[in-house]
């Protein structure tokens, strides 16, 4: 038996789940959320709780168990609570806007990069432009979806990694930048002599 698996998933007030076959929908005060199980699992709601069981023991069944628990435990977190990344850009003269469903990364090319926002994502500009070293724009991108959530902050993320020298680029906040000393030009030692 899988150990994540066969643990219950309680569902807290405000949060409505409904399984109509193996289709498992989630609804709460941030948004709706709907998953398609395997065949190999059957999901039930018992009360006030979410029960995941397979229905053999095979491999894949096994493998799938404690899965399917996990991603249906991180929907009703989403629909509750929502889950938020939040990305700091550092460069002068760098800077990002959001603008309706669109949001703009200026990183140092010719030309802004633009993203369409997903439907269920929302993004949050504190600061919008980018001042020195010290002072990076910072925006977040919220919604219910966990996987969505991660997977746009790792495209916006993507853009312009931070590089080594000088620290420029797109950044999760307290991600660790390791640093390189730059070139140091020698004096004149040995210069004509």
């Amino acid at each position: 038996m899988s150990r994540i698996g066969k643990v219950p998933v309680p569902i807290p007030s405000g949060v409505k789940v409904a399984v109509s076959g193996q289709i498992v929908n989630v609804e709460g005060k941030v948004g709706k959320l709907s998953f398609n199980c395997r065949q190999e699992l059957t999901v039930k709601v018992e009360g006030d709780k979410v029960v995941v069981t397979r229905k053999d023991d095979s491999r894949l069944a096994k493998s799938l168990h404690g899965l399917t628990r996990t991603l249906i435990a991180n929907m009703i977190e989403g629909c509750l609570k929502g889950y938020s990344r939040s990305l700091e850009v550092y460069g002068v003269g760098y800077g990002v806007q959001a603008a309706g469903k669109k949001f703009t990364l200026n990183v140092g090319f010719s030309h802004p990069v633009v993203f369409d926002i997903p439907a269920s994502l929302t993004v949050e500009v504190q600061t919008p432009q980018a001042r020195g070293e010290n002072e990076p724009a910072k925006f977040t991108v919220k919604g219910p979806d966990k996987q969505a959530v991660g997977e746009f902050a790792a495209r916006l993320h993507k853009v312009r990694k931070p590089e080594p020298y000088k620290g420029k680029g797109v950044r999760y906040v307290g991600e660790y930048v390791r640093r390189k000393v730059g070139k140091a030009f020698a004096g004149t030692a040995g210069a004509g002599a």
